[in-house]
């Protein structure tokens, strides 16, 4: 999986799914550079948040550029689609985007460490380091960091929430009986 740099403008759309809203930013290549759950308390979300760090704004919603990925999510949450075939063009520094490429190839119903990742990418000593990429992924979901675990296997951070990140290992059949939400 290779990304693009985001083209300016970036465009908004809500997405309301099984598990809440979620914020769509998509560029104007029609390049996703973020998709995050919204908070309840109107907040903006780390993709927002990122586009204020890099200077850009969001401008209008403009449907065309937000229905392909509306459409693929709700594929998803009906079980009809494991696989995203959407560009991606998110934020992030090489190593980010590494492991975010690693993540994509994460089969949908398996759930997988921080260190076997680190060891994936050749970088045994990286577990903290895949957490931290992992945790800076401004596109859930499609990039599935909920795929990963904690070494004993409880559900560690998710920027969603816990209760999402399980629902989403369920969803994929990917939640190994007895795993467990860490606080």
């Amino acid at each position: 999986m290779t990304f693009a740099e985001p083209v300016p403008p970036i465009t908004a759309g809500r997405i309301d799914t099984p598990l809440g809203p979620m914020l769509a930013l998509v560029d104007a290549a029609g390049a996703l550079v973020g998709l995050d759950f919204e908070g309840s308390d109107g907040t903006p979300t780390f993709s927002q948040r990122r586009l204020a760090r890099e200077g850009l704004q969001t401008g209008p919603a403009d449907p065309a550029l937000i229905r392909p990925v509306a459409e693929q999510l709700a594929e998803y949450f009906a079980g009809r689609r494991r696989v995203f075939d959407l560009p991606l063009a998110p934020f992030g520094t090489p190593f980010q985007r590494r492991v975010w490429a690693a993540l994509c190839a994460i089969p949908c119903g398996t759930a997988m460490t921080y260190r076997d990742m680190a060891l994936r990418l050749d970088r045994p000593q990286a577990a903290r380091a895949v957490g931290a990429a992992n945790g800076a992924n401004p596109i859930s979901v499609i990039v599935p960091c909920h795929r990963l675990v904690g070494s004993d296997g409880t559900l560690t951070a998710y920027g969603g929430g816990l209760h999402r990140k399980a629902a989403l290992l369920e969803l994929e059949g990917a939640r190994p009986p007895g795993l467990s939400a860490a606080g």
